[in-house]
C-alpha cells in the first residue's frame, strides 16, 4: 500500500544583491557574476503519493499560470522520475526459509528473483503549488519552485539523496534552478551553474522589503536589451563591498520595458533606515534592506498607502 505521507517545503524567494552581466556566450547564455541571497518566505510546495504526476496551483498569483507540462515544476518532476528511471522495475533477491520438521530434517532455504518498483511504493505524486510570489518578477519564483519539488520528490519517493544527480536535474531545467537548491548566500558565475557558498556572516538575517509595481518583465527581453558592455566582475564578495559597489546590469533595459521600476526604487530608497535599494534579477521586483523590524514595517505601511496597486511583501534574509 502506498504511504500516506504529505510533505511541504517553502520555495524561498531569491534576491540578487548584485548581478553583473559579463558577455553573451556562444551557446546563447550570458556569463554572469552574481550574489544570490534568499528570503525565509516564498511559494509553498506540497507533495503526496499518487498514481500519476499532477500539479494543482492555488494562491494569490495562481491565475494565468499553466499547470501543464510546460510548468517548471512539472518539468522538474518528470526529470526526477526519468533520471532515477522509476519506470524500470528493479530485480531483488527474495529468500524463503523453510521451518525444520519435527522429525529433525534440516531446514532449507530457496532463493528466487522478483521484480519490484525501482524505488519507493508510490509511482507518482500529487503536487500542489501555493503561488504567493508574482509571476515574471525577478525573484526566482519558478526556479525556486522547481528546486523545491526536486528535493521533495527525492524524499517522497525514497530516492538516493545524490547531490550530483539532483544538481544535474536542476541544471537541465534552468540556469537559476541550481542556486535555488540551497538557501545559503552564494556567488553564482558561469550561466548560473557555478555556485560558491559565501561564509561572510554579515549576509544573514537582514530585514527586507520587496515591492513589485504590478508588472512582469520577461527575462529574455531584459537580457536582449542589455547593451553588451562588460563593466567588470565583482570586486569583492564581502557583504560590505557588494552593498557598496555591486550593481544590476539588467536594471537599465528592464526600466525601458517597465518604467515603474524607477519609481519603486526611488520609493524604497527614500524610506528611513533603507539601504541597498535595487532591482532583483530581470525585474520588476525591487527590494531594500533594513536594520530593524520597525523601519521595515513602517516603510511597508507607507508604500502600501501611497501605492495600493503595488505588491509589497515584508520578509527576512535566511
Amino acid at each position: 500500500m502506498a504511504p500516506t505521507t504529505r510533505i511541504c517545503k517553502v520555495a524561498r524567494a531569491k534576491l540578487n544583491l548584485a548581478l553583473h552581466v559579463r558577455r553573451r556566450r556562444e551557446d546563447g547564455y550570458h556569463e554572469l557574476d552574481s550574489i544570490f541571497v534568499h528570503c525565509v518566505d516564498g511559494d509553498e510546495l506540497w507533495v503526496e503519493p499518487a498514481d500519476d504526476i499532477t500539479l494543482t496551483i492555488t494562491g494569490s498569483f495562481a491565475e494565468g499560470l499553466s499547470a501543464g507540462e510546460d510548468n517548471l515544476v512539472m518539468r522538474a518532476a518528470r526529470a526526477v522520475h526519468e533520471a532515477y528511471r522509476r519506470d524500470e522495475p528493479k530485480p531483488h533477491n527474495e529468500v524463503t526459509f523453510r521451518i525444520p520438521r519435527e522429525d529433525g530434517e534440516a531446514a532449507s532455504t530457496s532463493e528466487r528473483i522478483v521484480m519490484r518498483p525501482h524505488y519507493g511504493a508510490s509511482r507518482g505524486a500529487a503536487i500542489t503549488l501555493v503561488k504567493n510570489l508574482p509571476l515574471a518578477s525577478g525573484i526566482g519564483g519558478g526556479s525556486a519552485d522547481a528546486a523545491a519539488v526536486i528535493d521533495l520528490l527525492v524524499a517522497l519517493w525514497e530516492l538516493p539523496d545524490d547531490y550530483h544527480v539532483m544538481t544535474a536535474i536542476a541544471e537541465s531545467i534552468g540556469s537559476d534552478v541550481p542556486p535555488c537548491m540551497t538557501a545559503w548566500p552564494k556567488r553564482v558565475t558561469g550561466r548560473g551553474e557555478m555556485v560558491e557558498p559565501l561564509r561572510d556572516p554579515a549576509y544573514h538575517d537582514w530585514l527586507v522589503l520587496l515591492v513589485n509595481p504590478g508588472v512582469g518583465v520577461a527575462t529574455g527581453l531584459a537580457f536582449a536589451g542589455w547593451d553588451g558592455v562588460d563593466r567588470g566582475p565583482l570586486e569583492s564578495v564581502t557583504f560590505a563591498e557588494v552593498i557598496a559597489t555591486g550593481r544590476n546590469d539588467l536594471e537599465a533595459p528592464a526600466r525601458k520595458l517597465a518604467p515603474a521600476i524607477g519609481a519603486v526604487i526611488d520609493s524604497l530608497a527614500a524610506r528611513p533606515g533603507a539601504f541597498a535599494a535595487r532591482m532583483s534579477g530581470s525585474g520588476a521586483t525591487c527590494f531594500a534592506l533594513f536594520g530593524s523590524v520597525a523601519e521595515r514595517d513602517a516603510a511597508a505601511h507607507a508604500i502600501r498607502a501611497e501605492h495600493p496597486d503595488w505588491w509589497v511583501w515584508a520578509s527576512r534574509l535566511s
